[in-house]
């Protein structure tokens, strides 16, 4: 097994986290990726996504070209930006974790990945490890609704199957599957009238709301499925003898199965639109795809190739079913069979988030073997 340079990965984890880069905001870090990519001679590729998202960076697509006659491209991606709080992070070291000082986030989801990449491909160098080419895909915006990933020029991609490091749990675990994600707004539309005079002229569209969510199944329903509602907003603070006349509602629905979310969403519009009519009242939905699910044969050559490495380095490789989404999801949509690996990383989105040391060196380690499995 090659030996990890645990120095240098530990800095330039701790370089990486103090570089501000909240979603939207991600120049900077950006160009230290380009900067950083080309010093170890790889090829920097960027797209177009700026124009596409609003964000203030392009997608960074980098290539390694490869040491043999191997006609196979592999790769692997992690996303560039971080949620709130972000700025100005103060990572400290003790007892064997990095945290924040506890005032922001730590930047771990996703930076522990960016930094185990940069490894990688010292390792691969260093140790003239026989591979082909090896592209590493950085993203804007996957904090936004995997807004990056939506707008990554295709083009660009040339490999095969590819493994993004971006998902909690131990190193060597593998997300094999991942939701589909619809988000959905209500608009409740009743009649105004004086509560307490004529109460009976009125349409309350907090009433008729409340009627139509409790008709729902909500919360997990089964294993695969979950549904949800987020915010609800309706009527004027001390106003209690106005009937209110409008109630706005947000809400979001996930399957790892297509139908099963087709029919959880179709259910949540029949619900809202029927009571609404029921009581007089009218109903005005939206429903935005957010992103496309996925699951991957468990005899897929991307799933082999991960457990193996984990096996080889003597750790757990369960196949897992993801709650959430990750560029993962976008990768497989766009016809890239791509697994999501556990970083280790805890408590991201908050400021207590941490990841061990060891489970940084873990992960460069898996990652090294990785590659010499997918280039035997």
């Amino acid at each position: 097994m090659v030996q990890i340079n645990k120095e240098r990965l530990i800095n330039r984890f701790i370089e990486l986290v103090q570089i501000d880069s909240e979603t939207k905001h991600e120049a900077s870090i950006a160009a230290y990726m380009k900067r950083e990519l080309e010093k170890l001679n790889v090829i920097v590729e960027e797209d177009e996504a700026r124009t596409k998202t609003g964000h203030e960076a392009n997608n960074i697509i980098g290539t390694l070209k490869g040491t043999g006659s191997h006609s196979r491209s592999i790769f692997f991606s992690s996303h560039m930006d971080t949620v709130t709080p972000g700025q100005n992070v103060k990572p400290q070291i003790k007892d064997g974790w990095i945290t924040s000082d506890g005032t922001t986030i730590l930047g771990a989801d996703d930076k522990a990945g960016i930094a185990v990449i940069f490894e990688l491909i010292h390792v691969l160098i260093e140790n003239d490890i026989d591979h082909g080419d090896i592209q590493f895909i950085f993203t804007v915006g996957e904090e936004s609704g995997l807004a990056g990933a939506k707008a990554l020029d295709r083009s660009l991609i040339d490999s095969e199957f590819g493994f993004v490091l971006d998902s909690d749990g131990p190193v060597g675990n593998i997300v094999v599957a991942a939701p589909y994600q619809t988000k959905f707004t209500a608009e409740i539309f009743g009649k105004s009238a004086h509560a307490g005079v004529a109460p009976e002229k009125g349409v309350s569209a907090i009433t008729t709301a409340a009627k139509a969510i409790a008709k729902m199944t909500l919360g997990r329903i089964d294993e695969e499925t979950t549904a949800n509602i987020s915010y609800f907003q309706g009527g004027k603070k001390a106003q209690t003898n106005i009937v209110t006349d409008y109630v706005y509602i947000e809400g979001e629905a996930r399957s790892i199965q297509k139908d099963k979310l087709d029919r959880l969403i179709d259910d949540i519009r029949k619900h809202f639109e029927m009571t609404a009519t029921t009581f007089g009242a009218k109903a005005a939905l939206t429903f935005t795809e957010m992103y496309p699910g996925f699951s991957i044969n468990q005899e897929h050559e991307v799933v082999k190739i991960a457990q193996r490495a984990a096996k080889s380095l003597n750790l757990s490789s369960e196949l897992l079913t993801s709650g959430g989404g990750s560029d993962a999801n976008i990768f497989n949509s766009i016809g890239i069979p791509t697994v999501n690996l556990s970083v280790g990383y805890e408590h991201i989105h908050t400021t207590n988030e941490r990841i061990l040391i060891d489970d940084l060196v873990r992960l460069a380690e898996l990652s090294v073997e990785i590659v010499k499995q997918s280039f035997r």
